[in-house]
């Protein structure tokens, strides 16, 4: 059974109920178990936790530098296309807002790559694109992965749901991970914020990670966006989803984001739930306790004080020096982004404040680096 079967299993307003009832003797019980459970996970990202952060964060640093020493590895994005056929309405690359749509050339990706290595010495990179599969489908992003493999040792994707065979294509090329984020697990309010195009298809979009496990993708990344529905019920369900995917494909390696929403191009929607910077501190705490080996992503999206202050906290990877919209390195500097960067440091500014930390970076995917 899939998850997109198992989900219907899950009543969205009983797991909010639950986490919200939570007591503080649960949190506490929570916090003394090395391996939580989903109810102590629940605890750990409810209301009543929130006077035992300090507490959560000394457990999360403990398990992170038990699993990852003194590391964090630093990634880069390349925006590849901001033409999208879907109508999200949280994201400037929204089919209905009137913008320049850009789809890079082999030439163009090449002068990006060139960009990016003169910033640092990158061997991670992240290709993402909007949701385009004619002009812009599996046969693009092959292409695109061709032609940066031999400038990086890592490469990952952030691009619409593909059929298994065609994961396999693209992991022949020599993909190595798989971001998607499915934004929101309330089933129910889902299409309201995807409402036409392909991303309004709940359960395509929710069963592609059975396909990337089956395809073998060597990693899988998920999240969900922070501003759409209540988050700690958000949280709770990615969790049970990250369970699922870890006894159903056990040889996978995982990695999960807090996207928090950003200003973008269309002002019309506002986020219905605004997560305080303690709020998503807890919530690294809470999946780290929950799971050790976890990867955990913090983009550029959130300020440069708050990632510092997640060094060691929980966090494995952050990005550096980004540009989110297709050609920023180099090519278009001034086209529109798909949301607003938060922290515009260069990479050897924030390679400095990670060193300042005690830490080290290393530029290549943490899998790689440490087989």
């Amino acid at each position: 059974m899939s998850f997109t079967e198992r989900i219907n299993d899950y009543d969205w307003n009983k797991i909010e109920s639950c986490i919200y009832n939570k007591t503080a003797k649960d949190v506490e019980i929570a916090l003394g178990k090395t391996r939580p459970s989903i109810d102590d996970f629940m605890a750990m990202v409810s209301p009543a936790a929130e006077p035992y952060l300090e507490q959560m964060a000394i457990l999360s640093q403990r398990y992170t530098r038990q699993r990852y020493g003194n590391i964090i590895q630093f990634y880069v994005p390349l925006y590849l296309t901001n033409s999208c056929i879907n109508h999200c309405v949280y994201c400037g690359f929204n089919h209905d807002n009137d913008i320049r749509r850009i789809i890079l050339t082999d030439e163009q990706i090449l002068r990006e790559v060139e960009a990016i290595k003169r910033m640092g010495d990158f061997q991670h990179i992240l290709l993402v694109t909007g949701e385009n599969p004619r002009d812009a489908g599996v046969d693009y992003i092959e292409n695109a992965i061709r032609l940066v493999k031999p400038y990086f040792s890592s490469i990952s994707i952030e691009v619409q749901p593909l059929k298994e065979a065609e994961y396999k294509q693209l992991a022949d090329a020599g993909l190595n991970a798989v971001y998607c984020y499915q934004e929101t697990y309330n089933k129910s309010r889902y299409k309201v914020y995807h409402p036409k195009g392909m991303k309004s298809k709940f359960g395509w979009r929710l069963d592609g990670f059975d396909r990337m496990g089956k395809a073998g993708i060597h990693k899988i990344g998920l999240g969900v966006l922070i501003g759409l529905e209540d988050w700690r019920t958000d949280a709770a369900m990615m969790a049970l989803h990250l369970q699922y995917l870890q006894k159903t494909y056990w040889q996978t390696k995982y990695a999960i984001s807090f996207p928090r929403m950003r200003p973008h191009e269309g002002k019309d929607f506002q986020p219905n739930v605004v997560m305080t910077d303690k709020q998503l501190a807890q919530i690294i705490f809470a999946y780290r306790i929950f799971d050790h080996d976890l990867e955990m992503t913090l983009s550029t999206r959130e300020n440069a004080v708050f990632r510092d202050n997640m060094i060691g906290l929980g966090i494995t990877s952050l990005s550096a020096g980004s540009k989110t919209d297709p050609g920023g390195y180099a090519v278009y500097t001034d086209e529109l982004e798909q949301f607003s960067v938060n922290d515009s440091r260069t990479p050897s500014a924030v390679l400095q404040s990670v060193k300042n930390h005690g830490y080290e970076v290393v530029w290549k995917d943490w899998d790689l680096s440490l087989q």
